[in-house]
């Protein structure tokens, strides 16, 4: 069965950095699309970077040059994120698709990804 668990969550100060893992098990595909998205109250599910199979990323603008978004051999997903803000609070999820391990130069959106994990939450302060 497919399994996707998120850790690393936490509270923080504005200017903080937190490392967001996404241990993920029984993946169907060889090659995938992994992605972090985020979601405030209140607010549609934000897709906040993602990586291919090739190690491509492609970043929201609002996280650019603060998160980074990598992988490991055995699929698991990570997230660095840097220089925190209050707009950054939020839940943040993993999340899978294959496609041959494309992700495309557009924002698939959510309805897109087949496999998601549970969430881990973020709350900056300031």
């Amino acid at each position: 069965q497919v399994h996707l668990m998120e850790s690393g969550g936490g509270s923080v100060q504005s200017g903080g950095s937190l490392r967001l893992s996404c241990e993920i098990s029984a993946l169907p595909y060889t090659s995938f699309c992994g992605a972090w998205f985020r979601q405030a109250p209140e607010k549609d599910r934000e897709e906040v970077a993602t990586i291919d199979s090739d190690g491509n990323t492609k970043y929201t603008n609002s996280v650019k040059g603060r998160f980074t978004i990598s992988k490991d051999s055995t699929k698991n997903l990570y997230l660095q994120m840097n220089s925190l803000k209050p707009d950054d609070t939020a839940m943040y999820y993993c999340a899978a698709t294959g496609d041959n391990g494309y992700c495309g130069p557009s924002w698939r959106g959510p309805q897109k990804y087949n496999y998601w994990g549970q969430g881990t939450q973020v709350t900056v302060s300031t």
